[in-house]
């Protein structure tokens, strides 16, 4: 019997029970509470029950649903959020849940009105959505499917062409078109699998070629990247401190440097080409205090720190907060008491005695560095000042950094790297290595800095382009172009570690590094397309229906 014909509130109540029992199950496919490293291979089979239900389930209950389980997911995805503030781990999931707000009709409208092929349509709106949830002010991409398959390497190298969407493409098909398989057998129109299969036999055969192909692409690619002799190794001695960086004021600054300065002088033993320390390891801002002196015992310590990246052999790489006046024509102390400044997340390189370049962050954290709508949405921007929230400036210049021994890098500050169109904007600009410099101690999880890691791997891919991430407390490693990670520091220790990086300076760019995201503003624009056919269809039946009876 079909279950719509019947359908009260224990109907309903089962469906939400199975959606948060999905979404909990889903999380699993990714690091977290469970597993440091996530089960992946969960993410290629349990949406299927949701496409379930989703072809079910009525449209009255369709958006709620959408919220309920964006809502659960995340809520199981971010759980370490709690850590960094109590406000981020409500705002985060209501946010995704109210993007799956609007997910969620669009996919019952592809499964409705494209009744042979609404699964195909389902999972090209899938990739759009991908996009488009992490596109926006508040948008991540923490949680797309694909960064579940990160260490199935083969299946990923097609990320050069594609990025992750192809390859989004590939794992959500077969969920779609398998849930649809589950909800009919709830149906007075059951029918065997095997005949399920002979009806789509073509693009079952289709999906099974593009599988093989993939694969052997992978494989043949790796093997060609493993035995690719870079054209130099550039020798990283990467410093990982794992020290909460902004609590204590001076004492904790001064400690910290001291670890720095310490573990920087053992690793120059092992002649490394460059120091690297981790986002805003040194906090006090060089330029605000070499220039204004606002606190004689901060701009003795900034002196002190400048004197040993000036007086180091080889260039050091390090985060620290830019300080500026934020009105050029008035004095630094306001007339209120406050400081006339504004302040950037940067990156500075000393070299050859003297501070060679600079970069500013570009895309900054939502809500907890920018928020853009204070006139808009005052009673919040409120709500996070009296949280403690603080807003940095946007940077806007994709910067590249130069050795005198000819390198050429850029640095991607915190979850910059997380972001496809960021990284290769960088290796457009010149970029020939990837240096991610982060600090995701604040969030007290190894499973938080393995979901960081597993999306970095993709810009390795994308780009072919070996990738150093110099962290705080984790994960300190090297990804190589076939985003493989080598030899992790431990998370959560103090230490350090002599990284030989290959750089691929001749590898030219791929079509992802060309091209970015093309393929999901395919997806998008098919979306809409279809959608729209599909409505349009539906009204035209609809007043033929009326007209005939």
């Amino acid at each position: 019997m079909d279950v719509n014909r019947k359908r009260g509130f224990g109907t309903y109540g089962l469906e939400i029970l199975i959606l948060i029992a999905i979404s909990v199950v889903y999380s699993f496919a990714f690091p977290g509470f469970l597993s440091e490293k996530g089960f992946g291979a969960i993410a290629f089979f349990a949406l299927i029950p949701l496409f379930a239900v989703i072809r079910q389930t009525t449209w009255r209950a369709i958006p709620f649903y959408g919220f309920i389980f964006g809502f659960a997911f995340y809520t199981c995805f971010n759980y370490w959020l709690t850590t960094f503030h109590p406000l981020a781990i409500l705002l985060v999931p209501i946010i995704k849940g109210g993007e799956m707000v609007m997910l969620f009709p669009a996919l019952k409208a592809a499964d409705r009105w494209f009744k042979r092929y609404g699964f195909l349509v389902q999972a090209i709106i899938w990739v759009a959505y991908s996009y488009l949830s992490q596109t926006w002010f508040a948008g991540y991409p923490y949680g797309t499917i694909s960064s579940a398959a990160y260490l199935y390497l083969p299946f990923i190298q097609i990320a050069e062409f594609s990025g992750i969407w192809v390859i989004t493409f590939i794992m959500i098909l077969p969920q779609s078109f398998l849930g649809r398989y589950v909800a009919d057998q709830f149906t007075a129109v059951r029918q065997s699998f095997g005949t399920f299969l002979k009806n789509y036999l073509p693009l079952v055969a289709t999906y099974g070629v593009i599988i093989v192909l993939v694969l052997s692409y992978g494989f043949i690619s790796m093997s060609n990247w493993n035995s690719n002799e870079p054209e130099l190794t550039w020798r990283v001695a990467t410093i990982q401190h794992s020290a909460d960086s902004w609590k204590g004021g001076y004492t904790t600054y001064k400690r910290n440097f001291n670890n720095l300065r310490t573990m920087s002088l053992q690793a120059l033993q092992e002649d490394p080409d460059m120091i690297l320390w981790s986002e805003t390891a040194f906090v006090p801002s060089v330029y605000w205090h070499t220039t204004y002196k606002t606190d004689e015992a901060t701009a003795d310590l900034v002196d002190e720190f400048v004197a040993f990246g000036k007086s180091l052999p080889v260039p050091l790489l390090t985060g620290n907060p830019e300080g500026v006046l934020d009105d050029p024509d008035a004095s630094p102390l306001k007339p209120d008491g406050t400081w006339n400044r504004k302040d950037y997340n940067t990156v500075i390189m000393f070299e050859g005695g003297e501070i060679k370049n600079t970069y500013r962050k570009q895309h900054l954290v939502p809500f907890t560095e920018h928020f853009p709508y204070e006139k808009e949405l005052p009673w919040l921007y409120n709500l996070l000042l009296a949280n403690d929230y603080n807003w940095w400036e946007k940077g806007y210049d994709p910067v590249v950094f130069e050795t005198d021994e000819g390198v050429k890098f850029s640095t991607p500050i915190c979850f910059e790297d997380v972001f496809g169109y960021l990284s290769a904007g960088f290796v457009r600009n010149g970029a020939d290595v990837i240096v991610n410099m982060t600090n995701d101690s604040w969030s007290g999880a190894v499973s938080a800095e393995m979901q960081h890691l597993a999306l970095a791997v993709f810009r390795s891919i994308e780009n072919r382009r070996s990738t150093v991430r110099g962290t705080n407390s984790g994960i300190t490693a090297v990804i190589l172009p076939t985003g493989e990670v080598v030899d992790p520091m431990e998370p959560f220790t103090r230490g350090w570690h002599i990284y030989d990086v290959p750089v691929h300076s001749g590898s030219g760019h791929t079509i992802y590094t060309r091209y970015v995201d093309i393929l999901a503003y395919i997806a998008i624009y098919l979306s809409i397309g279809l959608l729209a056919f599909g409505a349009v269809s539906r009204i035209i039946r609809w007043r033929k229906e009326r007209q005939n009876g």
